[in-house]
């Protein structure tokens, strides 16, 4: 089995490279175009495996994709290349449309062009987001697969462009297609940017914790090795088309959320203060959405997806990893 990973240096990507390689069922293509969110130290250890190989590749660069795919031969792609913070997006979405939307082109018209060249059983996974699903408000039911495309910043919007295209090339030619839209991914490995990485960083450097708004923006927090388990599942799926809505029905707040990071601290690392007392509110980000929330039903009932993770233990083993590769973190800032 030959399974290509794109974007498998980027958070979510090399949780499930270090999955595969752990396997020892598959031979493993890595694409990755290496920008600063990168992070080759996360394979340490097993990026010298005989089944394994990476290849420095930006998808936005057409024959270079189609080269690596035609030469590969994949039974599988597990599509996760993409820019991915929203702020970035908001100050200069130009890269945005370059790896979400056009780098998904690229691929699916290698898939198009070469589809009789290549595994008959070949699949195409291609992860995305709830974002493109827009904003619930507190009392709304939570995204399914038959939510309406809504979304709100210019990263959701080329996410969803994204799964449009998907969606056309298994309509349009016939290449066997998985889209799963995930809720927010925490864990082990994650850019400082994001908002568990960043709580965590601030507090330990005793530096302002900045909170966007009141707090109250809600989160559905999936632990990035739960996504992988329910992305191999997904893999598996032997229909022409199929999509998941992929989260842990655990809704949090930001400022709660915030609350059980410092309060966890205040016991591992105490202090004179407590944590907490380093957030500070700022202006809102533009455009902020209120509420995410997923119903994970279908792909539990389908495929038997069930997360392992609580939001309590996973925030504090994550905690506990940021601890014991703080200097790492540091270098990341």
């Amino acid at each position: 089995m030959k399974i290509l990973v794109t974007g498998g240096l980027g958070f979510i990507g090399s949780a499930l490279v270090r999955n595969l390689i752990d396997s020892k069922n598959y031979e493993i293509l890595n694409l990755d175009s290496c920008t600063y969110a990168a992070m080759p130290e996360s394979l340490e250890g097993k990026e010298n495996n005989e089944r394994y190989q990476f290849k420095k590749i930006d998808v936005g660069d057409y024959n270079a994709v189609n080269k690596a795919i035609k030469e590969f031969k994949p039974n599988k792609i597990f599509h996760l290349a993409a820019e991915s913070h929203v702020d970035r997006s908001i100050a200069n979405p130009h890269g945005f449309i370059h790896t979400n939307i056009l780098g998904t082109f690229n691929i699916l018209q290698t898939l198009k062009i070469y589809k009789n060249k290549l595994p008959s059983d070949l699949i195409l996974i291609h992860i995305s987001t709830d974002e493109v699903f827009g904003s619930l408000d507190f009392t709304d039911m939570p995204f399914n697969e038959s939510s309406s495309y809504e979304p709100n910043s210019p990263y959701s919007a080329s996410k969803a462009s994204s799964d449009l295209l998907v969606r056309a090339w298994n309509e349009t030619y016939k290449i066997n297609t998985v889209i799963t839209n995930c809720s927010n991914n925490y864990g082990p490995w994650q850019n400082p940017e994001k908002l568990i990485p960043k709580i965590i960083y601030s507090a330990l450097n005793n530096e302002v914790i900045p909170i966007y708004g009141n707090g109250l923006n809600i989160r559905d927090w999936l632990h990035v090795n739960d996504h992988v388990q329910a992305l191999l599942l997904a893999g598996e799926s032997k229909k022409s088309f199929e999509r998941y809505t992929i989260g842990a029905n655990q809704e949090c707040s930001n400022i709660d959320l915030t609350k059980m990071i410092c309060l966890y601290l205040d016991k591992k690392m105490p202090k004179e203060k407590p944590y907490f007392d380093q957030v500070e509110f700022v202006d809102d980000r533009l455009g902020h959405d209120l509420r995410y929330a997923i119903d994970s039903s279908y792909i539990s009932k389908e495929i038997g997806f069930k997360p392992k993770y609580t939001l309590e233990k996973g925030i504090e083993e994550t905690i506990d990893w940021y601890l014991e590769n703080s200097e790492w973190l540091r270098s990341k800032i």
